[in-house]
């Protein structure tokens, strides 16, 4: 994984097969969706959850985006050479690739042809945030939601070997990249400073 370059793999966005009645191995299927939370982390106390905005996309740069597997290894199919589309829709980042250039690729198609293979993930950096806060006073957890409003650049859109249920295990594991450490930092220094204040409280009322 590359610095500064934030990863998701959202439990909603899906990749399938085609066929056009000739011999391209056409895969389609959207790597991110719009306006739909998904969580990211949570603890005792705070749960952050994180949306992308339908027009995150209108300045990205995506001269050159890649088709990958887990972010990693092999290029599979490449905008430059016309054989990887990305483009947001109404839904989210649609994208249609054409896997039957290489050998690796045709296996790939043949994976997701089976089923084996289903998820989606992309890799990008932010231009633009929004952060908003809200607070449970029944249950005393707070919930943040991070809006994704503008990506400066999209690198990379990949197949993904985890399944659904595990989206969020995949975004823990990513949890010391980016914006995202950032938020954790502050809520646990955030929950530090609570904790001082109770035990000061505390000596006072003795």
């Amino acid at each position: 994984m590359k610095q500064n370059r934030e990863y998701r793999k959202i439990d909603v966005a899906g990749l399938e097969t085609r066929s056009d009645g000739d011999n391209s191995m056409i895969v389609e299927g959207y790597a991110t969706t719009f306006n739909q939370p998904y969580e990211l982390w949570h603890d005792s106390d705070y749960t952050v959850m994180e949306q992308v905005d339908g027009h995150a996309f209108d300045n990205t740069d995506m001269r050159d985006v890649i088709m990958q597997y887990d972010h990693e290894g092999r290029v599979f199919a490449r905008v430059k050479n016309g054989t990887l589309r990305v483009e947001p829709d109404e839904h989210g980042l649609k994208i249609s690739a054409d896997l039957g250039g290489t050998e690796i690729g045709r296996q790939l198609y043949e994976e997701i042809k089976g089923g084996y293979t289903d998820k989606m993930s992309f890799g990008f950096t932010v231009k633009d945030s929004i952060r908003t806060e809200k607070r449970d006073e029944e249950t005393g957890k707070t919930e943040i939601l991070r809006t994704i409003a503008a990506i400066e650049k999209l690198y990379d859109v990949s197949a993904v070997s985890l399944p659904a249920n595990d989206a969020t295990e995949i975004s823990v594991r990513n949890i010391g990249e980016g914006v995202i450490a950032d938020v954790v930092q502050e809520l646990n220094a955030a929950k530090e400073r609570r904790r001082k204040i109770a035990i000061a409280k505390a000596l006072l009322e003795v």
